[in-house]
């Protein structure tokens, strides 16, 4: 699995790539699919947004988060993710389990 951090309009410090790394490293705990993860880092006037997005089989999952600590929204975006990967991962293994249709019996 391969992790990126980048920065728009701001350096990445390395505590902040150091913190982001380690948070993204637990990803592969909720879906073990992921290809790359991408962790997009940028300034918007008095804010910081994170965002993160994950390749895994299928489309992309993204979570994003706007705030003025980059470490709480790295906390927030990895919740965002556990809870998203979650999901798709319950959903790729139940695809072919579909809930049964009420039959109607013959007349």
């Amino acid at each position: 699995m391969l992790v990126s951090i980048s920065g728009r309009h701001v350096e990445v410090t390395p505590d902040v790539r150091d913190y982001a790394e380690k948070k993204m490293a637990k990803m592969p705990r909720y879906y073990d699919r992921i290809q790359a993860i991408e962790v997009i880092l940028d300034h918007e006037s008095e804010n910081f947004s994170v965002e993160v997005v994950v390749s895994a089989d299928g489309a992309p999952i993204v979570a994003r988060e706007v705030g003025p600590d980059t470490f709480a929204l790295i906390d927030l975006v990895s919740d965002k993710l556990e809870r998203q990967l979650t999901k798709h991962k319950e959903r790729f293994r139940n695809r072919k389990h579909i809930s049964p249709r009420p039959h109607k019996e013959p007349s």
